[in-house]
Parts: C-alpha cells; structure tokens; sequence
C-alpha cells in the first residue's frame, strides 16, 4: 500500500531510552559544552552550558511549489506526521492548543546532501526533492532562490534553511516516490490559494515558520 493511502490515528511511543543513549549518536547529535564569552577588554565572562543539537549535514531546502489558476496563485502544501510536535500533547503550555500535530502543513523540504554545494547544490537539491516528495519533474533552471539563509531556532539548532519557489503551471504530477519510512504514512498533498494559505499561517492554523516566510518573499518579489 502507498503510504499517501495510508491513515495513521496516533504514534505510539514502544522505548524511550533516552537514560542510555549517547547524545553524539543518532539523526540528532546534541553537543554538551562548557563555553565562556572573550570580551574586547581581554576580560572573560563566567563559564556557562551550551546545549547544540546538530544533524548530519547542515543545512536544508526549502520549496514553495506553487501555480498559476484561474483564482490566482495556489501553493502545494504537505501533511506529514511530526512526532516532536505531536509529543507535546500533555504537557503546560504557556498558551492552551487544542491542536494534536499529528499531521502538520508544511512546504516539500529537505536536508542537504554532502554533494551538494553552493547555489548549484542549494537547486540540485530542490529538484530532487520537488520531484520526491510533490511528484513533479522540474529542472534546475526553474528553482528560484528566495534570498538567504535563515536558522529556525539558532539558540539550539545549527540548521539553516535555504527558501527557494517553482513554478509549475501546466505540468502534470505523477505519485511521489518518497523515501519509504514510517514517518511519510499518512502524508497528504494539497493546493492552496495563496493568500488563504497565509492568513492560516498567522492565525497558527498551519505552524510551518519555513512555508510563512517563503510565501512572503515570493509575494514581495512579484509586488
């Protein structure tokens, strides 16, 4: 069965052995250091503890794959199972949130791959992950770069992402391939007027930052 076909109700936790891991090992590596601040004066500060959560590789892509209909532009989004965001279930929050996050609505992202360098990788990379996870043969040419580079949460994670667009009115999607984990069960396509799409982003109706901030600088180029 294809995993778009699939309807996942719930993510059931079986080990957590956080108590015995290694915090260097896995997808996420957390660095625990000591670090103290050098000021201009030669003086130093108090030590103090960093926590860094760090991945494989870096960085990652972002894409805004959108069209052009007879409403205007229309956005591709993706629902994909979150564990981290479906976890919070439980626990105080500052603001109530009735949301589960089983599924969240995001924009075709990906991590970097150790090939893929400078803008030629940063579109290289798109491309694959476009045609992966939307089903959409595009070329190189046709990714846009949105401007640079932002970090979602630079206090703790070294990740940075790298938005991007592509148009691709007219062109005919086959099923994603994926890449056959769990974690893409249940995942749904969807188009989206674009405007509509952004009000959801800032009522928190669709929490993605990366989606937010691609369709803003999309918009502000074509102004």
């Amino acid at each position: 069965m294809q995993s778009s076909q699939v309807t996942v109700t719930d993510i059931e936790i079986i080990e957590d052995f956080s108590s015995t891991a290694r915090c260097d090992e896995g997808f996420l590596r957390i660095r625990r250091l000591r670090c103290q601040n050098r000021r201009a004066d030669g003086s130093v500060s108090p030590v103090y503890r960093v926590d860094v959560v760090d991945r494989p590789r870096l960085d990652a892509v972002a894409v805004l794959i959108y069209r052009r209909g007879a409403s205007g532009l229309e956005v591709l989004t993706r629902k994909n199972l979150r564990p981290a965001a479906y976890f919070r279930r439980g626990k105080e929050m500052v603001v109530p949130d009735p949301s589960s996050y089983l599924l969240v609505e995001e924009l075709v992202a990906g991590v970097m791959e150790v090939e893929d360098k400078g803008e030629a990788g940063v579109r290289r990379r798109a491309v694959e992950e476009v045609r992966e996870e939307a089903g959409y043969e595009v070329g190189p040419e046709e990714i846009r770069l949105l401007g640079g580079g932002f970090f979602v949460a630079p206090g703790i994670i070294s990740e940075k992402v790298f938005p991007t667009a592509v148009d691709v009115t007219g062109k005919q999607a086959r099923e994603p391939e994926g890449d056959g984990s769990p974690l893409e069960e249940g995942t749904r396509l969807q188009w989206r007027p674009i405007q509509e799409l952004l009000a959801a982003c800032r009522r928190g109706e669709v929490p993605d930052a990366k989606l937010e901030i691609a369709i803003t600088r999309l918009l502000a180029e074509q102004a």
